[in-house]
């Protein structure tokens, strides 16, 4: 996993929770590398459930609902420092149905070495989108938060249905539908 989604989520539980916080987790955690992570470097995603671990033990919130509330934060600040691949998008539609085809194509010249999650999308309807997730790590609840930040990001009604499926091999599984609601 790359590193920039350490520091992202470093950078959230100090914000919003404090740097005691922070060091509380990292110390919990038992990292080999205490918690110094770069941006650009590659580390085990095992290490994000630590520290995720840690937070909920620390602060009483559930694991899923800490990794859907990331997920938000990761939106928003991707939209901030990736701002060019949001430049020919003007819904959250728009976007996520690019995610595998442009996005990830994008992600992976600046970091060839990514480890992706596969996002196909099917439109039914003009107000429908259909995701589905998959993934040999478990972060459904990522995505789901980092669909719900898209949404928010638009500004649009669009309600959310998940639905864990079962693993397919090694592979993590969740199908998500997107329906926009009338103004």
């Amino acid at each position: 996993m790359k590193g920039i989604v350490f520091t992202e989520f470093m950078e959230l539980v100090e914000g919003r929770m404090g740097l005691e916080m922070l060091d509380r987790i990292i110390t919990e955690a038992g990292l080999a590398n205490d918690g110094a992570y770069t941006s650009v470097g590659t580390y085990d995603h095992a290490e994000l459930v630590r520290l995720v671990q840690a937070l909920s033990n620390a602060s009483g919130i559930g694991v899923p609902q800490l990794i859907h509330m990331f997920g938000e934060h990761l939106f928003q600040r991707f939209s901030v420092s990736y701002q060019a691949l949001f430049a020919d998008t003007r819904s959250a539609f728009d976007f996520l149905s690019r995610i595998d085809d442009v996005i990830h194509v994008e992600v992976r010249k600046l970091y060839p070495d990514a480890e992706l999650p596969s996002l196909p999308c099917e439109r039914p309807s003009a107000d429908r989108l259909v995701m589905h997730y998959s993934s040999p790590r478990g972060f459904g609840d990522l995505a789901e938060g980092l669909i719900v930040g898209c949404i928010k990001h638009f500004g649009e009604n669009i309600t959310v249905t998940r639905t864990d499926l079962p693993k397919e091999g090694l592979l993590h599984r969740a199908r998500f539908e997107l329906v926009r609601q009338a103004a």
